[in-house]
């Protein structure tokens, strides 16, 4: 440069602007990485949030159950549970409980003679298909244990759990 003049040569400039485009390309692909790992991994945990929650539904009907069908169900329906329990009167109140699929969304029936009859959601994006028994979310019982495998498949997202529940001994 020559002596009196201010400014940047051309190299410098360069130079300059090749590490801001390094710079501004890293950034961009940590920024796509962190969105599309974020849309990943919402897709898992809500995936796993329902195989956990349709779990804990069955798990507590099953823990009470003195009666369990899983065999000669008539789709859509998945477990059907029963139970009998006795007031301090010694009057019996039955209770059933059917879960049932309607396409992806798994609901529970919830009957009593006492009157208290309800109806709920328990999981969604739950993947039922018997002619895929690889993935398909399945129930088998063998006296007194209750094996459940529930699948969720959201987006490409793809979550199972397996549930083992022993119900308790008659009292």
């Amino acid at each position: 440069m020559k002596a009196g003049l201010k400014g940047f040569t051309l190299v410098e400039l360069l130079v300059a602007m090749s590490i801001t485009a390094l710079v501004s390309g890293a950034t961009l692909m940590a920024l796509s990485q962190i969105y599309g790992g974020t849309d990943k991994n919402n897709d898992r945990v809500t995936a796993a949030t329902q195989v956990e929650n349709a779990g804990f539904w069955i798990v507590r009907d099953a823990q009470r159950a003195m009666d369990i069908s899983t065999d000669n169900l008539t789709a859509p329906d998945f477990l059907f549970i029963e139970w009998t329990e006795w007031d301090a009167a010694g009057e019996p109140t039955s209770y059933s409980v059917r879960y049932s699929f309607n396409g992806s969304t798994l609901k529970r029936t919830y009957l009593s003679t006492g009157g208290a009859n309800q109806q709920t959601v328990v999981g969604v994006n739950l993947y039922y298909n018997p002619g895929d028994t690889a993935n398909t979310s399945m129930a088998s019982y063998e006296d007194p244990v209750l094996t459940v495998r529930l699948s969720s498949i959201l987006s490409k997202a793809h979550e199972a759990r397996e549930f083992r529940i022993k119900r308790r001994p008659d009292v």
